[in-house]
Parts: structure tokens; sequence; C-alpha cells
């Protein structure tokens, strides 16, 4: 949902709802109050051409500002956490994947694989807008989402309540040799830049997918997909046939 114009992005962000971002014109200067409010609440304040506001809000009429809400809530992080380990299970961490294709056909697997959710950052990361949504099919609304402003700052939490941090990257284990363990995170790095360093430091297992092909990469999403379906045979063991029941 997209909210423009000074007045209107103001009021939305006095109502408390939830803004992936704010963008404003790099010729104009946001209202003190917007800037004010945006610092509190950790909303990303961001510099765009002014054509991408009026492309994004479908006129030229915006006062050169625009607010991009998301159609879902997101969490605290330690309620992703909290719940990944009650249920023995895993959640996604994505590392700055800025693709909505990819970030939504991951949040369909995870949540067709039995997972909890999704910690992505608030910066160089997808919104969840409208492309998401429909390239998830719906699986949105089934997972617990939290954004927050340090991966690696959280992961460490994690680790400290108990969660392990699995890396999907080059030049680890092969997946096929892993024993998984439940109540872990699987990370994914973006295509262009893969999983930063300060995120890769708190791995507990670094794991790689083998390939044979001239094609030397996978597509994130897919790669995404093999690593969750590993993760969800260890979900099977547990659990053979109660809730683990659906077929393709």
């Amino acid at each position: 949902m997209i909210v423009y114009g000074k007045n209107p992005v103001l009021e939305a962000l006095r109502a408390g709802k939830n803004i992936e971002k704010v963008l404003f014109a790099h010729d104009s200067h946001p209202p003190h109050q917007v800037v004010k409010l945006c610092k509190e609440r950790g909303i990303k304040l961001q510099k765009v051409p002014r054509q991408r506001i009026e492309e994004l809000a479908g006129t030229k009429k915006t006062q050169g500002i625009l607010a991009i809400l998301s159609p879902v809530e997101y969490v605290d992080p330690h309620v992703l956490f909290r719940e990944t380990l009650k249920r023995n299970s895993f959640f996604i961490t994505l590392d700055h994947i800025t693709d909505p294709q990819n970030v939504g056909n991951l949040l369909r697997t995870c949540e067709v694989f039995g997972g909890v959710g999704a910690l992505m950052p608030k910066d160089r990361s997808c919104p969840i807008n409208e492309t998401v949504v429909k390239a998830s099919a719906g699986a949105v609304f089934y997972l617990r989402l939290s954004k927050v402003g340090s991966l690696s700052k959280a992961l460490r939490d994690f680790k400290e309540m108990g969660g392990w941090v699995v890396v999907v990257e080059r030049g680890g284990k092969d997946i096929r040799s892993v024993d998984f363990p439940l109540g872990c995170t699987l990370v994914l790095g973006s295509e262009g830049e893969g999983v930063s360093k300060s995120v890769l430091e708190t791995a507990d297992l670094l794991v790689s997918i083998p390939m044979q092909g001239k094609v030397n990469s996978l597509n994130v999403s897919n790669a995404g997909a093999i690593a969750m379906w590993e993760v969800f045979k260890k979900l099977l063991d547990k659990h053979p046939v109660d809730g683990y029941n659906r077929q393709c």
C-alpha cells in the first residue's frame, strides 16, 4: 500500500501504521515531524529521485514524499526465535535479498515445509509488498516475519537462546551429509554478494549444495528450497505422520 503527500504520510506515522520505509525526493526536504517519527520508530527514510516517487504513486501530485505500508505485521525477533525453539523447527534469514519474486518464493517454500517465518534486515531488503504476497501465494499471512537493524546481532541473540545458525554458502560441508540441528535458522545471501561477512561469523554450520552443470550457481530461491527440504526431512523424522501429510 502506498501513501503519498506530507500530511497523509505524517498521519500514517502518528497512527502507528506498519511502514516499510518513507521515500522523499532528492530535491526536497521531509517535514521535521516525519524525520523525528521515523527515527523514533526505526523506519528507514530514503532519498530518491522525484520520478521514482511519482512512478510508485501513479501521480505527480506527491509533494515529494511517499510511505510504503506493509500488508503484514512484523513481530519482535525474540517472538520468532522462541516459537522456532518451542516447535523445534526452523526459520529463514534473508541477508539483503531485494528481489520480491525471490523473497515471495522463499517465504512460500518456508511455509510449505513447516518453517516458522523469516528474519530480514531493515536496510537493503525487499519490502513485503503486493508482489511478494502474490509470489508467496499468501504464505506471508501464516508466517512470523521480523525486520531488524542488525542481522548479526539478532543471530547472536538467537544463539544465546539455544538456536543454531546454518549458513548456505559455497565452501561448506556437502548439504547431503549434514545432520541439521532443529531449532535453527537457514541463512541465505543475495545472489550478487552472498552472505555478508558479519553474518558468516555467527555461523555454527556452513553448508553447500553440490552442482555439476556448466552454470555455476543456483537462483537463491532454488538454493533455499533445497536447503529447506533437507531440514524438512529432519522434521519428518520427528513427526512422520502428524501435521505432515499433505503432498504436492
